[in-house]
């Protein structure tokens, strides 16, 4: 069956709605539409005409192509759905759909899962162990595109082995998978995929983490549920944060210290004071205080968190106060610890590009035009999608500034990596 296309559209103007930062209400204002109208489209309840598509893609900064390519898109995903069951996991069946990338994906993850069986139990365990903290490394420099494929061929094999093996190599098996699937849930919100797969792969992580007795994985799977939340619904990102720093499990310290700043975050995109934020964000720096220090590189399947620096909640830090409207406070933040140089290419574009929406609140356009474009060589070639959509939020900031030179060549830049 097909899917519906007005459900998609709807979705794709939602999406590109959160990604400008507006709300419903200034959307419609902006094309002259109500909140009403905007609502009804985002449910898929009304299917917009040619030019209340044009006004609503002009208002986010984007065209009517680009907002029909991406339902276009989403559809796709949808109708691979019933071939990625058949053909994902050879041996087995899913409990719903698998979502991939691509069918080049597709075919590396079939034959990642048949060659499993050229390894013993404890040989398979390290070399997949291996093989996820090399993906997540390519993520990090090169971008999820590059990392999903190897991810899903994880997944793929784990998922087949492991019915089969014994009690002590199937717990190693589905502690990993954990680790695998909320990877799996990063990339493929990192690549724009429906929401609906990010949610797939959240909750599988949840439930091997709990299969394998992995409490603390649990908890940390939470935390990138509230990550993964649109600002819109700044309730439930708190709600998620708080439990992970708070639930009945125990986050090492530093991954609750970046539960304790992501609950900063809701609590500031939901209008709380100034001194309800700086008390959650002082719980988070002692946290971090009771942190031993690494014991070496931080790898996906090394110790949770041990990646979560000082560096890393400032520059955190940082976006808690440009969503609190701090921008004083952030845009210094950002400067002193983004000086430094800590920070892998897909970090470096994402918090750069935050810098560069608090500078234009700030109201300086042009220094917030530079560092957006400086933002975006990183961000583009490797199609950061986090990074990007910061970018777009910031375009949307400047669009009052747009004939400023250094604005203009921005958008020009935008538009050269179809980043718009």
């Amino acid at each position: 069956m097909r899917p519906n296309t007005s459900q998609a559209l709807g979705r794709a103007v939602k999406s590109a709605r959160v990604r400008a930062g507006l709300t419903q209400q200034q959307l419609g204002t902006a094309c002259a539409m109500s909140q009403s109208s905007i609502s009804r489209i985002e449910h898929g309840q009304h299917s917009p005409s040619p030019a209340e598509l044009q006004a609503i893609a002009h208002a986010l900064g984007t065209d009517a192509s680009a907002l029909r390519a991406e339902s276009e898109g989403e559809i796709g995903w949808l109708q691979r759905d019933a071939e990625i069951r058949q053909r994902a996991l050879p041996g087995g069946t899913t409990a719903g759909p698998v979502p991939v990338f691509d069918l080049v994906a597709l075919e590396h993850l079939t034959a990642v899962a048949q060659n499993a069986r050229r390894y013993s139990d404890a040989e398979l365990v390290s070399h997949l162990r291996s093989a996820l903290d090399a993906t997540a490394s390519a993520d990090i420099q090169a971008g999820p595109h590059h990392a999903l494929p190897t991810t899903l061929g994880i997944l793929a094999t784990i998922n087949n082995v492991v019915r089969e093996s014994t009690s002590e190599i199937r717990r190693e098996l589905l502690a990993l998978g954990a680790r695998a699937a909320e990877l799996a849930a990063w990339l493929h919100r990192d690549v724009g995929a429906p929401e609906q797969a990010t949610t797939y792969w959240h909750h599988q992580a949840k439930e091997w983490a709990t299969l394998s007795g992995d409490n603390p994985m649990h908890a940390y799977v939470l935390l990138r549920q509230a990550q993964a939340t649109d600002r819109t619904d700044p309730a439930r990102m708190r709600d998620l944060a708080h439990a992970a720093a708070n639930g009945p499990w125990k986050l090492p310290p530093r991954p609750r210290a970046e539960a304790l700043q992501q609950e900063a975050r809701a609590l500031a995109l939901t209008g709380a004071s100034h001194d309800d934020i700086e008390r959650t964000l002082d719980r988070a720096q002692n946290a971090l205080a009771q942190a031993t220090p690494p014991s070496g590189q931080p790898t996906c399947t090394g110790p949770l968190g041990d990646g979560y620096t000082t560096d890393r909640l400032m520059v955190q830090t940082a976006i808690c106060y440009r969503e609190s409207g701090q921008y004083d406070k952030a845009v210094p933040l950002f400067q002193q610890h983004l000086a430094r140089d800590v920070f892998a290419p897909r970090d470096r574009a994402f918090f750069t590009a935050h810098l560069a929406g608090s500078l234009a609140s700030a109201e300086e356009p042009d220094e917030a035009a530079r560092t957006a474009s400086r933002a975006l060589v990183v961000a583009a070639p490797s199609r950061f999608g986090q990074a990007l959509t910061e970018l777009r939020r910031t375009c949307v900031l400047l669009q009052p500034h747009y004939e400023r030179p250094a604005v203009r060549e921005l958008y020009d830049g935008m538009k050269a990596w179809g980043a718009v």
